[in-house]
């Protein structure tokens, strides 16, 4: 295969020590150029004249810390400082920081700290927290982090200063007052027994007459309970949702901010805490026993919030259909418009206005009728009183009539009088109903004599000298008290009249007949004689202007005078 022609074959060939080109000089120095780059960028690993994302940061004190420190999250380095210098015209500094890809994103909520890398101080570092996800992100050389979200740490020299003769002086006596008042008891260190009273009126019954540390060694039995109920509220605290906690320290976190800004109002804040808290401890007591009912509200509490959950589903049901309704509600008032129109024709003064001003003299009586009868209301009360606890008891009472008893109460007794007295005054002529009574009359004078009531004595005359007296006159009259209300009285007692067998008693008066006995009498038709255990029944016979005798204890001797406080008129 043939070669292909060179071109350019008629040129003239040059040798190679005449040929001209780059000095070696040149060529070395631009290799070392590239050598010397090479090796920068495999040690510093930056572009010139290029920076990364910038964060600045306003410290109290820089504390030693110079550019270049390292710039950590997490104990990795993810940048370093690049300068610090003077905040504005204060004494703080501002740190300007440069951080990698790897640290970034950086929140509005960041904090910084400067932590020294050895115990004794020195080589100091800044520990970042780039804050929460939630929270806006930080552009690059954006606005500083201001103190609030940073800290320098404690100097030993400072602790050393903070403990000069006078604070140590004063750090003694705390601990040697803390020891006294963990170890005090007066009781156990020869107290009076009003001091051991004044100091145990101050404590709790469990840890009277114990000093401060044996009160603390008593409140470990308590802490199994506590700490299991620290650990639910712990739990409580981390709240429903991942982020809620994190939310709440961003919320403490801005309001210690706006705390901050705001240092005048802040003192008058903790000034008027101050006075809060002295309120409370003046109320101890009542703080004290509310709390004590603090668990029984929450019960409640929580039982009146659940039923309000329950509720809120329905409550929101009718909300929405109720929409439809306040809808209408304009409509609805433009149509009652017409209504109201006719309502205030009809209350006008042609109208009801007039019925009103007619009804005026009505409505002054009907308040007047209305006082009479509150007047009268406590009188009608009394009556129903006296009928309930006086009336319809002594009616309902059975009167005790030996042999002659019904055994019915003695209101039906007189309804069934009234009957037969009906029965018997009945009639078919013109002059109507009446009832004709007639007189009895005889030979034989009776007479109720002397009465107890200081009456005149009373005088009848009978066929038939009186068997007795059913029932007895009683001796004095019932007790009543017309000076007090009817229903305070006792109910009448209406067997307390005297029953019984009375004597057999005949007179020895010229002037009038002897009364007959229970043996039948010569003048009487046969048969005609007392029934029999009627006259066992036999109540004291009445004679007013005699003496009389019995029969049956003539030869005994005299008998005591009949009448006077027993005698009574003939049933």
């Amino acid at each position: 295969m043939p070669l292909p022609r060179r071109q350019n074959s008629d040129a003239v060939r040059v040798p190679r020590k005449d040929r001209k080109g780059a000095s070696p000089f040149a060529v070395g120095a631009i290799v070392l150029v590239i050598l010397v780059i090479i090796t920068y960028f495999g040690f510093t690993k930056h572009v010139p004249f290029t920076h990364g994302y910038r964060l600045n940061a306003v410290f109290t004190t820089s504390n030693n810390l110079k550019p270049g420190s390292p710039v950590r999250i997490a104990g990795v380095n993810v940048g370093k400082v690049k300068k610090i210098s003077r905040y504005k015209d204060s004494d703080y500094s501002v740190v300007q920081m440069e951080i990698q890809d790897t640290g970034l994103p950086i929140h509005k909520d960041a904090t910084a700290k400067i932590r020294p890398r050895i115990f004794l101080e020195g080589n100091f570092f800044v520990d970042l927290r780039p804050g929460t996800p939630s929270a806006p992100k930080l552009d690059d050389n954006d606005r500083p982090l201001p103190t609030t979200q940073t800290s320098a740490p404690v100097q030993l020299d400072q602790v050393l200063t903070a403990l000069q003769s006078n604070p140590r002086r004063d750090l003694q006596d705390l601990l040697v007052n803390l020891g006294k008042t963990l170890t005090y008891n007066p009781g156990a260190q020869g107290g009076t027994s009003e001091q051991v009273d004044a100091f145990n009126s101050t404590q709790d019954a469990d840890v009277q007459n114990k000093s401060a540390a044996e009160a603390l060694q008593n409140s470990y039995t308590y802490s199994a309970d506590a700490l299991k109920n620290a650990s639910i509220i712990n739990e409580a605290t981390l709240g429903l949702e991942p982020d809620d906690l994190s939310k709440l320290l961003k919320g403490l976190q801005l309001t210690s901010a706006g705390l901050g800004r705001n240092e005048e109002q802040l003192q008058g804040l903790i000034t008027n805490f101050n006075t809060t808290m002295a309120a409370f401890a003046s109320e101890q007591d009542n703080l004290r026993t509310t709390i004590a009912e603090l668990p029984r509200t929450l019960v409640l509490a929580n039982t009146a919030f659940d039923a309000l959950n329950r509720a809120f589903p329905p409550t929101r049901a009718f909300s929405k259909a109720i929409l439809p309704g306040v809808n209408e509600t304009n409509a609805t008032i433009q149509a009652s418009f017409p209504w109201i129109a006719q309502v205030q024709a009809l209350v006008g003064p042609d109208e009801l206005g007039g019925l009103v001003q007619q009804a005026q003299p009505l409505t002054a009586d009907t308040a007047d009728l209305i006082n009479q009868t509150v007047k009268l209301l406590p009188k009608t009360n009394l009556t129903a009183k006296c009928v309930t606890h006086n009336i319809l008891p002594t009616g309902d009472i059975v009167i005790n009539e030996g042999n002659l008893s019904t055994g019915t109460p003695n209101y039906k007794e007189f309804w069934q009088t009234m009957v037969a007295l009906a029965g018997e005054g009945q009639n078919f002529d013109g002059n109507g109903m009446y009832v004709r009574f007639q007189p009895g009359g005889g030979a034989t004078t009776v007479s109720t004599g002397k009465t107890n009531f200081g009456g005149p004595p009373l005088f009848a005359n009978n066929i038939y000298a009186p068997l007795g007296t059913r029932p007895a006159m009683p001796s004095k009259r019932s007790p009543y008290r017309p000076d007090v209300d009817c229903y305070k009285n006792a109910v009448p007692n209406v067997n307390g009249a005297k029953l019984g067998p009375g004597e057999k008693v005949v007179s020895t008066g010229p002037s009038l007949p002897a009364l007959r006995s229970t043996t039948p009498d010569a003048g009487k038709p046969e048969g005609a004689s007392a029934l029999p255990g009627v006259g066992e029944e036999l109540v004291k016979s009445v004679d007013p202007t005699q003496e009389t005798t019995s029969k049956d204890s003539d030869a005994a001797g005299g008998d005591k005078p009949s009448g006077g406080a027993d005698a009574g008129a003939g049933r």
